[in-house]
């Protein structure tokens, strides 16, 4: 968890550390090498802070969201995206708890992909891979 703390923080501080003498919403750079073989594009970079309340009213603490989906081009084309959501009073019986997915998605054409996905959380009792393929509508 200390490991995956670390990520986060590095990702959000290069994030803003990047974003510092950009305009107009381009805060992450998009970086190409002159041969077009290595680069990095930023598609979704996200951070969202919510208040969660249930149907009747109730409180259900806060929740920090984390949306980053990237693409990069190493000789061919690949998307790595990072979602986590970290709860503070959410699950009943925890102060906290966290579900994070790292992915790899290469794309084969337009609309359909391939996936590979690594889950973590405090739901499960061990990490889980997931395989599969992605239709892009």
């Amino acid at each position: 968890m200390r490991k995956l703390v670390l990520l986060v923080g590095v990702v959000v501080s290069m994030t803003l550390f990047l974003g510092s003498g950009c305009f107009a919403g381009e805060i992450i750079p998009s970086l190409e090498s002159p041969s077009g073989r290595f680069g990095f594009y930023p598609i979704s970079n996200e951070i969202s802070y919510y208040k969660n309340i249930d149907d009747a009213g109730e409180n259900r603490g806060e929740t920090l969201q984390l949306v980053l989906i990237n693409g990069f081009k190493l000789y061919t084309t690949f998307n790595f995206e990072f979602t986590a959501d970290y709860n503070f009073d959410y699950t009943s019986g925890l102060d906290r708890d966290h579900y994070v997915e790292i992915s790899l998605v290469k794309p084969l054409t337009k609309i359909f992909s391939l996936n590979i996905q690594r889950i973590y959380s405090t739901f499960e009792n061990e990490s889980v891979n997931q395989f599969g393929f992605r239709l892009s509508l």
